[in-house]
């Protein structure tokens, strides 16, 4: 048999096609049945030492692509997928049960010592797609309406799976097509820079902040577009070109408003190693987009895939459905043994503070209608409001350290963020009049990577003026002055200053367990608990919770595009 002629292949699940996905359906069902029964046929004969290795490393890879038919009988947009996918693992589990069956016929009647197939189906762990949504709170994959069905199958014929993103996203539709408009331009269109470069860059952002659900998504994906799997072993493994890029994403994550011109001359004149002009904004999209998704990620408490680590057990279930190490590892039933972490606080408490912020949007209307504030005075509250912002401590203190398979990704690892008027340091204010996103970035992106700046620029209107005109149990409500106060928080934590606005309202409207939970998913967001998530907005619904991290990570991709295209401006002229 030839070698090929194992290897499964999933691409032909993606296709529109229904022959053409039953035909890789029938393919791989025999690919993976053919594999259990090899290494049945190897158990049952003569065991040899030497056998060993090589025996592990086929059970392995069994139980990977067992996994991952788990993540498509789950996941797939597509019925016959999922019902297919289902099918071959029940299959798979009668032919281990014929084994067993005669494995202990054996046993009984020949004296055989006992063996192990090692095989095992897996099950989905934890619940859903979220750790801080209940389940049933997202749509099912399968109950979707036809528009959202097109959306998911576009999703999954591009990428070859439904992420949890997308699962969690799905909460507002409009956002969400948008977004996988933009990242399917961005991974997978013509552009400027290799596709396998592009999920290299999307690593080395995901790793600054620790996030390795992303960077575990996009090792598989660089490995899928002929990426070289030596460059997984560490950034000192990479082209020089890409470890080049190293710096400019500590700092683009951490600290953007250190980012000078210098640092984009650095890039363009490094003799054989230098960046294009096109290609450092395309780099520059990349690592902005993902240290924003990077926030959503935690923000949002995503789940590992299904198919990843952390994501399936082969450990049986429980009588009821999960055993004491589930529990101890936080994957129990949240519904079931939810604690209230935010103190007891009740219902009514809940209720009284949905009130107390309409009734301070109310009063913010009126002061705006009857009086406005003198531009000093306006300068004035922006300044106050960016000293208190550097005193809502994110969280604690002490960093922890990176696990090395995402440290690897990037250099000095002890870089964080910090406060960019602490310990003395004065920057000046970014002020959005002197060079803001809509009349200088926008065209400068477009300019050089033709048509993202129109993508980004889309994405940015949507997450900013969406609204239901609801607010918890409220309705007809104009949220645009809460949604203005979020989004110009986020950047005056960065030290961008509108001079239109007055800073004044945020304190009015941002209460401090809601600022501490901003800053720490927009700063850092590796450190976000499901505790700050239930202790803000407490009577809200989890879909508004989700329409918040939409406007942080957009603010905060903003503020973060700001910093380097001016730099880049500033070297152009």
């Amino acid at each position: 048999m030839a070698e090929g002629e194992n290897e499964v292949r999933w691409d032909g699940l993606c296709s529109r096609d229904s022959t053409t996905r039953e035909t890789a359906l029938e393919t791989i069902r025999q690919i993976i049945l053919r594999k259990t029964e090899c290494l049945r046929s190897v158990k049952e004969a003569t065991y040899r030492p030497s056998d060993e290795l090589s025996n592990t490393v086929s059970l392995d890879e069994l139980n990977k692509l067992l996994a991952h038919l788990l993540m498509l009988s789950k996941r797939c947009p597509f019925k016959d997928v999922r019902m297919k996918s289902e099918f071959i693992l029940k299959s798979v589990q009668i032919a281990l049960r014929i084994f067993k069956a005669k494995l202990h016929y054996k046993m009984f009647h020949e004296s055989c010592q006992t063996m192990e197939l090692g095989i095992r189906i897996p099950r989905p762990l934890g619940h859903g797609p979220s750790r801080f949504i209940p389940e049933k709170e997202i749509l099912q994959v399968g109950s979707e309406d036809a528009q959202m069905h097109a959306l998911f199958a576009d999703s999954f014929t591009a990428l070859g799976r439904l992420d949890n993103i997308t699962l969690v996203m799905v909460f507002h539709p409009q956002y969400l097509e948008s977004f996988l408009k933009t990242q399917h331009y961005l991974l997978q269109m013509d552009g400027p820079l290799p596709l396998h470069h592009r999920h290299y860059i999307g690593i080395m952002a995901a790793a600054r902040h620790q996030c390795s659900y992303l960077v575990n998504l996009h090792v598989n994906d660089f490995l899928h577009v002929g990426g070289d799997p030596k460059w997984l072993n560490g950034l000192e493994n990479a082209p020089q070109k890409l470890q080049n890029l190293g710096e400019l994403n500590k700092v683009l994550a951490h600290r953007p408003w250190l980012i000078t011109k210098e640092h984009i001359e650095r890039l363009l004149k490094a003799e054989e190693h230098s960046w294009s002009l096109a290609e450092l904004v395309h780099a520059v999209v990349l690592l902005t987009h993902y240290h924003s998704l990077a926030s959503f990620t935690f923000g949002c408490g995503i789940s590992p895939e299904i198919h990843c680590d952390g994501g399936h057990t082969f450990r049986p279930p429980s009588v009821s459905n999960y055993c004491i190490c589930d529990i101890t590892n936080g994957n129990h039933n949240v519904d079931e043994m939810q604690v209230n972490l935010a103190g007891n606080i009740s219902v009514n408490d809940s209720f009284f503070e949905v009130e107390a912020l309409m009734e301070k949007m109310r009063q913010l209307q009126e002061c705006r209608d009857e009086e406005e504030a003198s531009q000093e005075e306006m300068a004035s509250r922006f300044e106050i409001e960016k000293r208190e912002s550097m005193f809502v401590l994110s969280s604690d203190d002490d960093e922890a350290s990176p696990a090395r398979d995402v440290s690897r990704h990037f250099e000095d690892t002890s870089y964080g963020y910090k406060d960019f008027s602490r310990h003395g340091m004065h920057v000046p204010t970014f002020r959005v009049q002197d060079y803001c996103w809509e009349d200088h970035g926008y065209s400068l992106v477009n300019r050089l990577y033709p048509d993202v700046g129109q993508l980004i620029d889309e994405k940015f209107h949507i997450a900013y003026n969406l609204t239901y005109n609801t607010m918890a149990m409220h309705k007809d409500v104009d949220t645009s002055m809460l949604r203005r106060a979020i989004w110009n928080y986020i950047h005056c934590m960065f030290g961008i200053r509108y001079d239109d606005y007055d800073y004044g309202e945020i304190n009015q409207l941002l209460d401090r367990s809601f600022k501490v939970y901003i800053k720490t998913v927009v700063c850092t967001p590796e450190k976000v608990t499901k505790r700050m998530y239930d202790s803000f907005w407490r009577q809200f619904k989890h879909s508004e919770k989700v329409h918040v991290n939409l406007l942080l990570i957009e603010a905060r991709m903003q503020a973060e595009l700001l910093y380097a295209l001016r730099a880049i401006t500033r070297y152009m002229t």
